[in-house]
């Protein structure tokens, strides 16, 4: 949610539209990957990665709906984290509320974090799904591999990422015009911040100087 936080300090159209889209965006791709993982929890009964390995050819269902949950969580480009996060970068970068040297520096935090983000996903998908299997490891007889009702809930969840990463329109024509409202009303406000902080600054060194010169306050008295 670090993404939301630079959007909405942005003060940009642009930037603060990105920032309500990645909030959409994380609550569709943070409930399908938890609603994916309670799924193979029920087949495994373990949370431990070690655990687990090669499970790719046991569930090959569950193995593509977890690969589509990563592939968003990671901003794939035609999803929509792609879009907000792409939004929220436009945003910073031509954000006039602050120097550009600040906006090089957070953008390059980001991106750190954009690196780190494959990283742990992709890992992930490497140790339950690649590799060889756990003998030790026994999953349901029942129903090992998602059933309809499962991938029907995850459907439900990840058309609405792709469509929205497709045509992010879809979602953004809905708030788009109070967003604008909002934005001009932060921007419109920054000036007074600005002459506040200003203005306490002054006193600040007033009151400095008054307690550094204390013959302004009581002169000497001369014997």
């Amino acid at each position: 949610m670090g993404f939301v936080l630079i959007g909405m300090a942005s003060f940009t159209d642009l930037g603060l539209n990105g920032a309500v889209l990645q909030m959409i965006s994380h609550g569709l791709i943070a409930a399908a990957l938890f609603f994916l993982s309670g799924a193979t929890y029920d087949r495994t009964h373990t949370l431990m990665m070690d655990e687990m390995g090669g499970m790719a050819q046991d569930m090959p269902k569950t193995f593509a709906m977890f690969t589509a949950g990563a592939m968003a969580s990671l901003a794939l480009p035609g999803m929509s984290g792609f879009v907000g996060e792409l939004s929220i970068f436009l945003g910073i970068a031509t954000s006039d509320a602050y120097s550009q040297t600040f906006k090089v520096g957070v953008i390059f935090l980001t991106a750190v974090g954009l690196i780190l983000t494959p990283i742990y996903l992709l890992s992930m998908l490497r140790e339950v799904f690649y590799g060889k299997s756990n003998p030790k490891l026994k999953l349901d007889s029942f129903s090992i591999d998602a059933q309809p009702r499962e991938i029907f809930i995850t459907a439900c969840l990840l058309i609405p990422i792709i469509c929205i990463g497709l045509y992010p329109k879809l979602v953004t024509s809905t708030y788009d015009m109070k967003t604008v409202q909002v934005a001009d009303k932060m921007r419109s406000a920054l000036p007074v911040i600005v002459q506040n902080q200003d203005k306490k600054i002054t006193i600040s060194a007033n009151s400095f100087s008054l307690w550094q010169s204390p013959g302004l306050i009581a002169p000497r008295i001369s014997k």
